[in-house]
């Protein structure tokens, strides 16, 4: 037995995903997840040491399938997508009502935030799930940072004769004691934004008007403004959107012979190139890699753009980053941007000798695109449920998904140093000494003055401009 089942993980990927079991009948019996496909699987070799009810499923398995998914975390939410809809005979975790905790906003005239655990259809706005308990309070840290909504219940608000803790920390408006219909809406607006993933316009406007507040010396409402900045740009560093975004289970060889056939050339390893930026900030560029065996983690780039007067032209970054590329990077038989006609002849000028296939959007993502072919022609004849075409989406999704994590990244790296660079006389030494000693810009920030003057070679001096630059008074 121990042969056949051998054979049957033979090629299992070495990637993050899911993997489903099945009898010889053809019936499912056991779906789970890994941080690695194939190490994990090799765990199932020795019947011995696995627990009693999966030595009697071992025994039963002859197929095994799976899913490759960017992430482990994508993995967990993977699993429990697949737990949820087809009910395996031996997972008994999850269908015997231990979900994993979700996010919801109740309806009224002031919705509550809450988490939960149970059916989708118990509750009204659901977000999730999110991959730990951990993972969710901090979603909801931020939330009441920025838009200060409400978790009581309605009881406790109904019967509250003064403001919370909450209120008096800043993560809660009191609706309870001064109810304002109209701002809480605005707030729980901004919520809903955040909590899908939208959240670059909020930044952006917060931005905006941290510097009028500046600019009217109100420094402690630019303070508190600022504060709301950091927390939802480190959170979106994170990533706030949990959802389940997995590649589809494609068969890569097949998938890609087919592509090979299409565009009449070989392929040893395409590349995808995507950029990001915020209104021309923090500019960078990605590059994911494939073939026939799937993802080429090994050829993946990430770019910071070099040439400034590029920055918010995504035209102009393409051609940078095509061109860095394909002259230090791996040897690329396929280019394929995310763009229309302009970025394939701006990536056709930057690799000329290799071929370019664009994949435009359309007026309706994700159902309108068409592709520009390396001779120039476009296409709009691919099936949108062929194999091929989940193909071009997949990898085009899994470039877009790199860039955004880098430039979150970036963005956040760039938002915590400049908080420390606006304090005068702390240079590159006293930073160094500042992180190290208290380990974040945040618990920097939330230090009092006896905290920082213990940091060793900063001086009473330097203590006290940084708390006062953090705390809006003067010493």
């Amino acid at each position: 037995m121990n042969i056949q089942f051998s054979d049957l993980i033979e090629n299992a990927p070495h990637a993050p995903g899911v993997y489903k079991m099945y009898d010889s009948d053809n019936n499912l019996l056991y779906i789970g997840k890994a941080k690695n496909i194939s190490n994990r699987l090799k765990q199932y070799l020795d019947i011995s040491k696995l627990e009693p009810h999966k030595q009697i499923m071992r025994t039963l398995v002859s197929r095994i399938d799976w899913e490759t998914v960017p992430t482990e975390s994508d993995a967990l939410l993977r699993e429990q997508e697949l737990i949820k809809t087809e009910k395996p005979k031996y997972n008994i975790m999850l269908t015997d009502g231990k979900m994993y905790p979700m996010l919801a906003l109740t309806s009224g005239d002031f919705p509550r935030l809450l988490k939960f655990r149970g059916k989708i259809s118990q509750r009204r706005d659901v977000y999730g799930p999110y991959p730990s308990v951990s993972a969710l309070n901090e979603t909801i840290k931020t939330i009441q940072k920025v838009c200060q909504i409400r978790t009581c219940t309605d009881s406790q608000m109904r019967n509250r004769a003064r403001p919370c803790l909450l209120h008096q920390i800043g993560r809660c408006c009191a609706p309870c004691c001064t109810p304002d219909k109209q701002k809480y809406s605005e707030n729980v607006r901004i919520a809903r934004k955040i909590l899908t993933g939208d959240s670059e316009p909020i930044i952006s406007d917060l931005t905006k008007q941290m510097q009028q507040q500046s600019a009217q010396m109100d420094f402690e409402s630019a303070a508190a403004t600022r504060d709301k900045i950091i927390a939802l740009t480190q959170t979106s560093n994170r990533g706030i959107q949990h959802k389940s975004t997995y590649t589809p289970n494609l068969d890569w060889d097949k998938n890609v012979s087919e592509l090979e056939h299409w565009l009449n050339l070989k392929i040893d390893l395409a590349g995808v190139f995507d950029n990001s930026h915020l209104f021309g900030k923090q500019p960078v560029g990605a590059m994911i890699t494939f073939g026939h065996h799937g993802f080429e983690k090994s050829g993946y780039r990430h770019f910071k753009l070099q040439d400034k007067s590029r920055a918010g032209n995504d035209i102009a970054m393409m051609s940078e980053f095509v061109s860095r590329a394909t002259e230090r990077g791996p040897k690329l038989s396929l280019i394929i941007v995310d763009g229309g006609i302009a970025q394939w002849r701006i990536a056709k000028r930057a690799a000329p000798n290799i071929p370019v296939l664009g994949v435009t959007k359309g007026e309706v993502r994700d159902g309108d695109e068409h592709f520009i072919l390396p001779d120039g022609t476009e296409s709009h004849d691919l099936p949108k449920d062929s194999p091929l075409f989940l193909l071009l989406r997949a990898v085009r999704d899994e470039a877009h998904r790199f860039v955004i994590t880098y430039h979150r990244s970036v963005r956040a790296k760039q938002l915590t140093a400049s908080v420390l660079d606006e304090i005068d006389g702390i240079g590159p030494a006293r930073k160094r000494a500042l992180i190290q000693h208290f380990g974040s810009v945040r618990a920097i920030m939330d230090a009092d003055l006896n905290a920082l003057l213990h940091v060793p070679d900063l001086g009473k001096t330097s203590a006290e401009k940084i708390y006062a630059h953090f705390h809006s008074q003067v010493i």
